[in-house]
C-alpha cells in the first residue's frame, strides 16, 4: 500500500517558521517529482513547490518564493518543505504529492497524495 505521511504543521506566529516533513512508504519515488500543495479555507488548491527526481530543478510559486524551501532524499525516501517568515496568509493544509512523471508542476500529473496537515500561522 503506498502512503504519503506529513508532518511538522502546527500554530507559529507570523515572522516564524516551520518544516513539514513527507515520508513515503510502499513503493520509492526516487524517479518521480514530488510537491508540496496548500489549499486554504474557501480556496483551490495550490502548489507551493515542486522538485525534480534528482533534485537539480525545483520550483517555487511566486507567493513562496524566497521564504520556502523544498528538497529530498532519495535513499530515505522522504521530501520536506522548509519555511521561513511565515506570513498569515500562508494558513491552509500542506499535501506532500509524487507525480507520475520525473519533472512537473502540472498538478494533473500528482497521482499520489498525503492526507495533509493543517499549517496555521497568528498574526
Amino acid at each position: 500500500q503506498v502512503q504519503l505521511v506529513e508532518s511538522g504543521g502546527g500554530l507559529v506566529q507570523a515572522g516564524g517558521s516551520l518544516r513539514l516533513s513527507c515520508a513515503a512508504s510502499g513503493r520509492t519515488f526516487s524517479r518521480n517529482a514530488m510537491a508540496w500543495f496548500r489549499q486554504a479555507p474557501g480556496k483551490e488548491r495550490e502548489i507551493v513547490a515542486a522538485i525534480s527526481w534528482n533534485s537539480a530543478s525545483t520550483y517555487y510559486s511566486d507567493s513562496v518564493k524566497g521564504r520556502f524551501t523544498i528538497s529530498r532524499d532519495n535513499a530515505k525516501n522522504t521530501v520536506l518543505l522548509q519555511m521561513n517568515s511565515l506570513k498569515p496568509e500562508d494558513t491552509a493544509v500542506y499535501y506532500c504529492a509524487a507525480s507520475v512523471a520525473p519533472v512537473s508542476v502540472d498538478g494533473d500529473s500528482y497521482k499520489y497524495w498525503g492526507q495533509g496537515t493543517q499549517v496555521t500561522v497568528s498574526s
